[in-house]
């Protein structure tokens, strides 16, 4: 009944606007939305966002009472170097909540980190580095996303001296997962079929989550707090069958019981695909050796490994190559029309023929597109720019499936069951392409292009 949400994939193409946007369309969920204001617009030097926001633009926001603090600061160099920009933020947000991101800080490093006021972090791979946050004060999300998936490793770090400190993150979840399988209440069966202590989880589910965020009134069933609540037959399955918010049925056996509460969507946010124009000549990497920079793919993981592997040379020029699984990453700028391409090839994907691209591509969203020829690759590219924004799968010169996301190139205007309609057929015909069966084809390459996560990735 309560989502905390860091909108900055939204203001990193349409910037506080696109903030403003989300708080205004979420005012009359039957819901608790409340925001975490993006500290990191761009998210880093190395590539281009559609906007920029500073300290000063945040503060506007800042104080609005849906908003608990800054999101999560992936800009933890920024942070340890002192950082002008970024230490400007930190102070802003002072008074509030302010969330972390810290993949691989150990040390010294985590604890200068931890001194900046960040008090949080989701990026913990291994009960170690959990613990090792835990000492440094940080209250420790155990994600289990659609793509990036933690849970059953840190879950031997659990118990009753640490549960109080930790609570459970989706992070990012596809349409299919959250209606096939569920939300935190996923995260909740799962932990508890590992052998998990129940109470312990279900007060990180609710009760922790809650006062971590200062939410008083919210995390439990007692006087003074909301009247949230769902509501199980059994506790294997953990699907609700009723939902209260405030008192009031607002969901039961898997329907909605409120009216509609959406407003018109605001023409500025349904326009922000902005790639200036391109041709195949544009997608050559030209060879400087017979050794290629490989991005190696790691099962359910956001990291990446740094690869060298031989190339296939045709004059002069680097080619995909399904043999070796090795394929082609485009990106393309998509807010300003500079015409920057990002040029790239990675090991692990799979795909046999064709072309995938999106628009969603964390963090700065540009258009991002791997595949197994450039004539395909410009066809992708080219659909999604006509549709403005989404997801599309072509192949042998045929557009095999598209998703339109008009909302900034990110949303759709469509039902989540409608979305998951095409979606599930799209993902269907990757994985028919080839995509191996270990990645999502779609969330695994919306993350190709994060470069705070390492080792490799690539941006315009």
């Amino acid at each position: 009944t309560t989502v905390i949400a860091d909108p900055h994939e939204i203001a990193n193409v349409a910037g506080l606007r696109g903030v403003e946007y989300l708080l205004q369309a979420t005012e009359k969920l039957p819901l608790n939305t409340y925001f975490m204001l993006p500290s990191c617009v761009p998210a880093t030097h190395l590539e281009h966002a559609g906007a920029q926001l500073l300290a000063k633009d945040l503060a506007a926001l800042i104080d609005h009472p849906r908003v608990l603090g800054l999101g999560e600061m992936m800009n933890y160099p920024g942070v340890l170097f002192g950082d002008e920009t970024v230490m400007e933020k930190l102070q802003m947000a002072a008074n509030k909540k302010i969330d972390g991101h810290a993949p691989e800080v150990h040390g010294n490093d985590l604890m200068a980190y931890a001194a900046g006021g960040i008090g949080s972090d989701h990026e913990c791979f291994d009960p170690e580095q959990a613990l090792e946050k835990l000492r440094a004060g940080m209250h420790v999300m155990i994600r289990e996303g659609s793509a990036a998936k933690n849970l059953q490793a840190l879950l031997p770090m659990i118990d009753a001296c640490t549960a109080p400190f930790c609570s459970l993150a989706a992070d990012d979840r596809h349409p299919a997962d959250l209606l096939e399988e569920g939300h935190i209440n996923h995260m909740v069966r799962m932990a508890v079929h590992a052998g998990a202590e129940l109470p312990l989880i279900l007060q990180m589910a609710t009760i922790h989550a809650a006062r971590h965020f200062g939410l008083h009134d919210l995390g439990a069933i007692a006087p003074l707090y909301r009247a949230d609540l769902l509501v199980f037959d059994d506790l294997d399955k953990w699907v609700p069958s009723i939902v209260f918010k405030d008192g009031k049925i607002v969901a039961q056996n898997n329907k909605a019981c409120f009216g509609d509460v959406t407003e018109e969507l605001p023409t500025d946010i349904l326009n922000t695909m902005h790639v200036k124009d391109f041709s195949q000549k544009d997608l050559v990497i030209h060879a400087k050796g017979d050794k290629v920079h490989v991005i190696g793919l790691v099962p359910q993981q956001m990291i990446t490994r740094h690869l060298i592997q031989d190339a296939e040379l045709v004059e002069g020029q680097i080619q995909a190559d399904v043999a070796q699984d090795l394929l082609k990453l485009v990106v393309f700028e998509r807010h300003k029309k500079t015409g920057n391409i990002g040029l790239g090839l990675v090991h692990g994907y799979g795909l046999q023929k064709g072309a995938v691209a999106s628009t969603i591509a964390h963090d700065s969203h540009n258009l991002i597109v791997i595949g197994t020829n450039d004539a395909d690759i410009e066809l992708a590219a080219k659909t999604l720019m006509k549709e403005k924004g989404g997801i599309c799968l072509v192949a042998e010169g045929k557009v095999e499936g598209v998703l339109p996301l008009p909302i900034a190139g990110l949303m759709s205007t469509a039902s989540v069951r409608e979305v998951e309609d095409v979606l599930g057929e799209m993902k269907k015909k990757a994985y028919a392409f080839g995509v191996h069966p270990a990645y999502d084809p779609f969330l695994t390459l919306a993350f190709l292009s994060l470069p705070v996560i390492p080792e490799l990735k690539l941006t315009d």
